[in-house]
């Protein structure tokens, strides 16, 4: 009966004045048609709500979308500046360009992901909630716990594929991106050795090859100078040499057979000789924070619990492993929970209002990773669990969750009066502190400044000379006639008034010591 009163209310707000009662009649009955199949086209749609669905999850897809586009643009270009270093230094071709930096993604759409889904229930919601769309289907017998499926739907896919980008595609980029790096700086090493050229292209480490047999790659009348960690260079020359090397440790071998090594010293020089010399050199890439692989990172989720439970390894190497673990299951998990956070955010726009559920989802996206990256604080450095403290904060946020979503299904506001209010009152009495302790610094301020001011008039007024024109007499401020009011001439000092004809009082002369 509500939906049929809000038609007839429509109805009526549209008759034009003065109409006859037959249209009226035959008006309302057209109404109360529409009316009864309105409402019966709404049952059939909380019966078969496929068409709602689809409708909620095109809303909240369409921002969802654009939000992600938004937030990889960002990444990139913060990523993109100090990646930039590493392909310049390695003089990388642009598919391996490509390919390096789509290694990099799998770590980005871990976090841009998730705020993407926030914004897309948030802006969604915000304008269905804005254009009075919800108020219609609350008129229409469509309840806020019918509207909640297809938002768990579309943010549980969303996570679905956070989990699948944390647990799977994350290890095989790493794993790429290792091998990858390896093989562009051993191309690099390749090339840059030449006969007859001194190649800089191992750093501090300078090779010199006199021939290079192509069949077999084994260099001829090798030199190698090595200036890591010392003042003076290591000399080694050999008669053959080759190089190997292992994508595991990420570093090359030169192996050197048949010759002698040169360490000079302050006194003298030690020679060494050989018949087989190794020296092992590290490849690491120009910029390691953007190229930089972690062990742990390349390990699957069975390996890592695997390794987490091997009493060999240290207790801190263990626990570390043991944080990757659930890292990869408690970002996904907490994607769905702040997606879930935007539906009653975006419920609190009005028509006329300004919306303010974008900027407190940010607030809480950023609040939720600062607990996280606190809670993944405390598992390595502290004796908490590692289970309590990296699932603590989807715990919190799933709590908020499900009370917001009840607050807002019972026409509530997220935060109750009573909190409301004495946060109000607390803010109030804040305010009015600081308003009173300004107030009380302006005053100490003030008084302050009048005492310097005064100090100094009387600072200049004791040092002046004071003098009646009539007896032409002068004092001095120690003298008690020195405020008197027929001293109305004041002199600069002692001698100006006494160049102007003035002479001492008899105070002034016998207890100042004047002349």
């Amino acid at each position: 009966m509500a939906e049929l009163l809000l038609c007839l209310i429509a109805f009526y707000n549209y008759l034009p004045l003065y109409t006859p009662k037959i249209v009226i009649l035959q008006s309302l009955k057209t109404t109360l048609r529409m009316g009864n199949n309105f409402v019966n086209l709404m049952k059939n749609n909380i019966k078969n709500p496929q068409l709602l669905y689809t409708y909620l999850a095109t809303e909240m897809l369409a921002p969802f979308f654009a939000s992600f586009l938004i937030m990889n643009c960002v990444f990139f270009l913060v990523k993109f500046i100090p990646f930039l270093n590493f392909v310049l230094e390695l003089q990388i071709d642009f598919s391996d360009f490509i390919r390096l930096f789509a290694y990099l993604f799998p770590n980005i759409f871990l976090y841009s992901i998730p705020m993407a889904a926030m914004m897309g229930v948030t802006i969604g919601f915000a304008r269905l909630s804005s254009d009075s769309e919800i108020l219609a289907l609350k008129a229409s017998g469509i309840s806020m716990y019918n509207i909640i499926p297809p938002v768990i739907i579309v943010t549980a896919i969303i996570s679905l594929f956070t989990a699948y980008f944390s647990m799977k595609l994350i290890p095989l980029s790493e794993i790429a991106m290792k091998q990858l790096t390896y093989q562009l700086l051993k191309e690099k090493v390749n090339k840059g050795i030449k006969p007859h050229i001194f190649t800089e292209a191992l750093g501090d480490v300078v090779v010199y090859v006199g021939d290079i047999d192509k069949a077999t790659d084994n260099w001829k009348d090798v030199w190698v100078s090595d200036m890591r960690g010392v003042s003076s260079p290591i000399i080694t020359m050999a008669s053959t040499g080759y190089m190997e090397s292992s994508i595991e440790g990420m570093n090359v071998t030169i192996v050197l057979q048949h010759g002698s090594l040169h360490k000079p010293d302050r006194a003298n020089v030690q020679i060494v000789e050989f018949d087989q010399y190794t020296i092992n050199i590290p490849l690491s890439p120009p910029d390691s924070k953007v190229t930089k692989v972690k062990q742990r990172n390349v390990l699957s989720m069975g390996e890592l619990l695997e390794e987490s439970n091997n009493e060999s390894l240290p207790l801190k190497t263990r626990k570390i492993l043991l944080i990757e673990f659930h890292k990869r299951m408690v970002l996904p998990a907490g994607c769905l929970l702040i997606s879930l956070i935007g539906l009653p955010l975006g419920l609190q726009a009005r028509p006329g209002t300004k919306a303010i559920g974008i900027q407190a989802g940010l607030g809480i996206f950023i609040l939720y990773y600062i607990l996280f990256t606190m809670g993944k604080s405390l598992a390595e450095d502290t004796a908490l669990p590692v289970v309590l403290a990296m699932w603590g904060p989807n715990f919190l946020f799933f709590c908020l969750a499900v009370f917001w979503i009840y607050r807002v299904a019972n026409e509530q506001t997220l935060i109750p009066l009573f909190i409301s209010d004495n946060v109000k009152r607390f803010i109030s009495y804040i305010r009015q502190l600081f308003t009173i302790f300004r107030l009380l610094i302006r005053a100490k301020v003030g008084t302050i400044a009048r005492d310097i001011i005064e100090q100094e008039e009387d600072f200049v007024n004791t040092n002046t000379i004071r003098g009646n024109a009539k007896s032409r007499v002068f004092h001095v401020s120690e003298c008690e006639y020195y405020r008197s009011k027929n001293c109305s001439i004041e002199f600069k000092n002692i001698q100006v008034a006494l160049d102007a004809g003035f002479e001492p009082c008899r105070f002034c002369k016998n207890h100042m010591d004047l002349p």
